[in-house]
């Protein structure tokens, strides 16, 4: 169990230099073309390989430039991470794009169109929060019980 953890630990100090490197080391004009972030490092259990996860706000145009001008940049990639990692071998890189929070991006978007035809439609009852739940007259701001004051009585006055 000892290599799995020797591998998370290359991993992340992986993830953590190459955003080092994206933000002043890597020279190549395509890759500040679009907002790029390392969101995975996958390293091999021999150490031998590593796929870098990165994804690029932009255009698919500007994506296609980035991913190239990284995979242009990878030897010296590889050349930064031995040098600052001291690793006996380094892994070879490979960047690849990840299309993850693009697509939940357009799941989310899809769930409130659906919540929007459903409001147009009538279909969720007026005086309903998000979550379902029917808000009670004696509830407080919040719509919690606890929150309303309490009645005052005779003997607490």
């Amino acid at each position: 169990m000892a290599q799995g953890r020797r591998v998370e630990r290359v991993a992340a100090l992986i993830r953590r230099e190459v955003s080092e490197l994206l933000v002043s080391g890597i020279k190549d004009e395509r890759v500040g073309l679009g907002m790029v972030s390392v969101t995975n490092v996958d390293v091999a259990g021999d150490l031998q390989h590593c796929k870098i996860f990165v994804s690029v706000y932009g255009s698919p145009e500007d994506q296609q430039q980035v991913l190239a001008g990284l995979r242009a940049a990878a030897g010296y990639v590889k050349g930064e991470l031995s040098r600052r990692l001291k690793m006996r071998r380094t892994p070879e890189v490979v960047f690849q794009l990840d299309r993850g929070i693009e697509k939940g991006t357009s799941v989310l978007g899809l769930l409130n169109q659906l919540e929007e035809r459903r409001r147009e439609r009538g279909e969720i009852p007026a005086g309903t929060d998000e979550a379902g739940s029917e808000a009670t007259p004696e509830a407080g701001p919040e719509g919690n019980p606890e929150d309303s004051p309490a009645p005052i009585s005779g003997d607490d006055a």
